[in-house]
């Protein structure tokens, strides 16, 4: 299996060059807002971001392709760089502390590393495949992380990131019959939830739409933390990752409660439309 340690520093480097940037600009464009066509929020302000990591990856994986939010893909070949500059763009226009800029490395449409970099919370966290999953403020002070051990689902802690979406949703009322069911319901939202899981502070995480910009790096976090993402029948999410790849609601979990959660969760649910 090769192993992607080179290209994790790499990534971490990435988020070096866009903190100081991204921890400027906090809090502000909230009057030059768009929405894209997939449904994001885009500001000048991730604009930049992106630019500025496309500027990194140009001078040191010149031989990449580079995917982003809000700039046309660039380059060839099976190595993809999927790069979010803010994650969690609602939060940062309005001066919420809770975003973070996502930088992920897909090869041959599989998500082989990911990180999430959130300055506000002053946190990291990576994974790559057969590296493990780690949390910290930098490579050099981190731990180790993993999934929570929690198998009984009243004694979950569970993250919805958009109650109304799931409420209104084909899942109504199997998101009544699971809120009901687990020990608590929070909605952390975005990437946070996610990582929570992946570190065990949660146990069961839904997002009501999740693409794949967001997948390539949540879902091998995910994985190599000892978790679970499917979308809410069961399916990979979203993976293998590739063109024509659309957003969908996404369940994450320790693993363990996973089939328990998909089943709650089909109580009532209407069929999907063909």
């Amino acid at each position: 299996m090769p192993g992607y340690d080179d290209d994790l520093r790499l990534a971490h480097v990435l988020a070096d060059a866009v903190e100081r940037t991204s921890l400027d600009l906090f809090g502000s464009w909230e009057d030059e807002v768009e929405v894209g066509p997939d449904g994001s929020l885009r500001t000048p302000a991730a604009a930049r971001l992106e630019e500025l990591l496309r500027h990194q990856l140009q001078r040191t994986r010149p031989r990449d392709r580079v995917e982003g939010r809000m700039l046309e893909a660039t380059g060839h070949g099976a190595r993809r760089w999927v790069i979010d500059p803010i994650d969690g763009a609602a939060n940062y226009v309005r001066g919420v502390p809770v975003w973070a800029t996502l930088i992920s490395l897909v090869v041959e449409d599989q998500p082989v590393l990911g990180l999430v970099a959130a300055p506000m919370l002053s946190r990291r966290w990576w994974a790559g495949v057969g590296s493990g999953a780690w949390t910290g403020r930098t490579l050099a002070r981190a731990r180790r992380i993993a999934v929570s051990d929690t198998r009984v689902l009243g004694h979950a802690s569970l993250s919805a990131d958009d109650v109304a979406g799931w409420v209104h949703g084909p899942h109504g009322p199997g998101f009544a019959a699971l809120t009901d069911r687990v020990w608590r319901t929070r909605a952390f939202g975005d990437f946070w939830s996610h990582a929570l899981v992946a570190e065990g502070a949660a146990d069961v995480a839904l997002a009501a739409w999740a693409d794949p910009v967001q997948l390539a790096t949540l879902a091998p976090l995910l994985r190599e933390a000892g978790g679970t993402v499917t979308d809410p029948e069961g399916a990979p999410a979203a993976l293998p990752l590739g063109p024509g790849s659309t957003g969908h609601p996404v369940v994450a979990s320790n693993g363990h409660l996973h089939e328990e959660v998909l089943t709650t969760l089909a109580v009532g649910a209407e069929p999907a439309q063909g």
